[in-house]
């Protein structure tokens, strides 16, 4: 039994101060798509998949596809390398589920650092750490949120993709995987399946579209699913977070729950996977049950 999830869209503002994107957005943590944040970059006309070609064709490239998490790959462990002109090529064939994710591509081309300016919306965005995200049509970013907490501009330069998002206070009806930052791989989110996962029936999310120049504010801790409608890549800019509890959060999932699942899936291998998937329904669903 298949339906829709419970979405509203995304506000969206053509402009806004920093002062209203402060009160409105961050101190509420409320998400938000400026349109038009970039217009005045170098980055809005100049980035695309050809230019990127050309002037970084011949670097190695980590890439990601949609297979399960298993117990033989380390923590954020890439599934394969490319030089990243071959995957654009195998990218734009629309042949592919290769996504390039986290990827910080100006430590390799460092005059990339001055086509992109951090914007000035009342809290600092990190310039000197900006993550570049590319997928092939189709291709899907599995449901998680961001190991550090940070606050995340996400501005959009070719294609279109859809972007769900749920609040943190969501977390407890999306079958949540314990030591983990993602949700059920099995869970389909443009399609699912609420007799097997029936607690998604009661999350309350939000979604929007992202093309060329849209910027998406995800406000810490928010869980995030990206579907590639086309081929297409995005960049995101981090600032910390703003909540001490989040902080610590953030401190505690470097420095302590990467490790120890790291050092479980080695010492349990498939048997530690399994376990937290049944532990992640078991939890969730004696939740929903309550509601």
């Amino acid at each position: 039994m298949s339906k829709t999830l419970n979405l509203t869209e995304i506000p969206r503002v053509k402009s806004i101060s920093s002062v209203d994107f402060v009160e409105r957005f961050v101190k509420p943590q409320k998400p938000v798509v400026i349109e038009g944040l970039t217009n005045n970059w170098k980055a809005f006309d100049l980035w695309r998949f050809d230019y990127f070609k050309e002037i970084a064709g011949n670097v190695e490239v980590p890439l990601y596809d949609n297979r399960p998490i298993s117990h033989k790959n380390k923590f954020n462990e890439p599934h394969a390398k490319m030089k990243l002109e071959e995957y654009i090529d195998l990218l734009k064939s629309e042949k592919t589920s290769y996504r390039i994710f986290l990827f910080n591509l100006i430590k390799e081309v460092p005059e990339l650092q001055n086509h992109f300016e951090a914007p000035k919306l009342g809290i600092k965005f990190l310039k000197d750490l900006p993550f570049l995200f590319f997928g092939a049509k189709d291709s899907k970013v599995f449901m998680h949120y961001d190991i550090d907490f940070a606050n995340i501009l996400h501005v959009h330069f070719e294609g279109k993709k859809r972007c769900i998002l749920f609040p943190p206070s969501e977390t407890k009806y999306l079958y949540k995987v314990p030591n983990s930052l993602v949700t059920l791989n099995e869970i389909d989110f443009d399609n699912p399946d609420f007799e097997r996962f029936p607690a998604l029936q009661h999350a309350q999310g939000m979604v929007t579209e992202l093309n060329h120049g849209d910027t998406l504010y995800m406000p810490e801790g928010y869980w995030h699913h990206m579907h590639y409608l086309t081929p297409g890549f995005s960049m995101s800019l981090r600032a910390i977070p703003r909540s001490a509890m989040n902080i610590g959060k953030a401190v505690y999932n470097l420095a302590v729950m990467r490790n120890v699942e790291n050092l479980m899936r080695k010492l349990r291998g498939d048997a530690w996977m399994k376990y937290k998937e049944k532990l992640a329904i078991e939890r969730t669903n004696r939740l929903a049950g309550k509601q």
